[in-house]
């Protein structure tokens, strides 16, 4: 289902194409909204025609009004069905009841896309697997996933970290948005590795890390860990050596063998983050993982700006929804 289509569709639930463009972009991305998001997406001053739009929204049931902080401010949660049904994401997570914490994130991420409007931004996994199939070599299974085996079944999905990927109508270096979180790099490693193959087989790319201003420095470590997990190949020795562990750790349930000096040696060089985290990925998506640790791709990549990471301090402040906990 293209843009245009789902725009035509929630024309149809009774607002004007840019509303409705507006309500499109919300539902796909983030499921909450602040009013002064769409005056920012509509090019519109703060009035009246702002206020009847989300008054509509309200009294039509197609949002929830939460107040904030801030005299007048209301926090917009779609979670009308037929608006989701009218996008295809008739069952899409953003209809749920959310932690403050989680939706004062998603306000974050949809300020970076409303940022960006000369960008097509995908939301749903459906589209993001459609558009790199077209443009990589790619199958499938070589995307970014994680896989749930339980007793009924193996489940795998793609792009699990659910954030926007801007993409150019021209082709240009699609823009990958990570949003931190916390001081602590582990999550944001994981969403290297599970993404290395895809950025190898792109002509360009670019990851935008957007970084809350209450973290104040955490840029400088994030760009480390990207140093760190992109631009350091390992060597085929090390590469054979990681692997002999990792298949030996798991023979021995990730225990550890004292009396094994090569296994003792290998523990003590592969316990830091970066291994880590690969041998929690490698646990479920195997050995194509590893062979991607030895390519010199993305860091040729990254020294002839072909790869690109940024870090933006989000400026904004969203200490006025401080009401909003346990309510959203």
């Amino acid at each position: 289902m293209t843009d245009a289509e789902r725009i035509a569709a929630v024309s149809k639930l009774g607002f004007t194409p840019r509303q409705a463009a507006f309500l499109v972009t919300v539902g796909l991305h983030t499921g909450v909204c602040l009013a002064r998001h769409y005056a920012t997406f509509a090019g519109l001053v703060w009035g009246q025609t702002v206020r009847e739009f989300f008054a509509v929204l309200v009294k039509r049931r197609f949002a929830t009004a939460c107040p904030c902080a801030r005299q007048g401010a209301n926090l917009y949660h779609l979670q009308h069905k037929s608006l989701y049904r009218a996008i295809g994401e008739p069952d899409s997570r953003l209809r749920r009841p959310t932690p403050v914490a989680r939706a004062v994130e998603r306000l974050m991420i949809l300020d970076a896309v409303l940022a960006a409007p000369e960008l097509v931004w995908l939301g749903t996994e459906r589209d993001k697997l459609a558009h790199f199939t077209a443009c990589s070599s790619l199958q499938p299974d070589e995307m970014p996933r994680v896989v749930f085996r339980g007793r009924t079944g193996t489940t795998i999905r793609h792009f699990p970290d659910r954030l926007p990927i801007g993409v150019h109508p021209d082709g240009r270096a699609p823009v990958f948005l990570y949003l931190v979180r916390t001081w602590d790099s582990f999550d944001f490693r994981m969403f290297l590795q599970r993404h290395g193959p895809l950025l190898r087989a792109l002509a360009e790319w670019r990851i935008r890390v957007l970084v809350p201003s209450h973290l104040p420095g955490a840029e400088e470590r994030y760009q480390t860990t990207c140093w760190n997990e992109l631009a350091t190949p390992l060597t085929p020795e090390a590469l054979d050596e990681l692997r002999w562990y990792f298949e030996r750790r798991r023979a021995l349930r990730d225990g550890v063998d004292t009396t094994e000096e090569r296994y003792r040696h290998a523990h003590v060089r592969f316990s830091t983050p970066r291994f880590r985290a690969l041998y929690r990925q490698w646990h479920d998506l195997g050995d194509g993982l590893l062979e991607f640790q030895g390519s010199h791709l993305l860091s040729e990549a990254l020294a002839r700006r072909r790869g690109q990471v940024d870090c933006h301090v989000l400026a904004r402040q969203y200490s006025h929804l401080s009401p909003l906990v346990g309510s959203v």
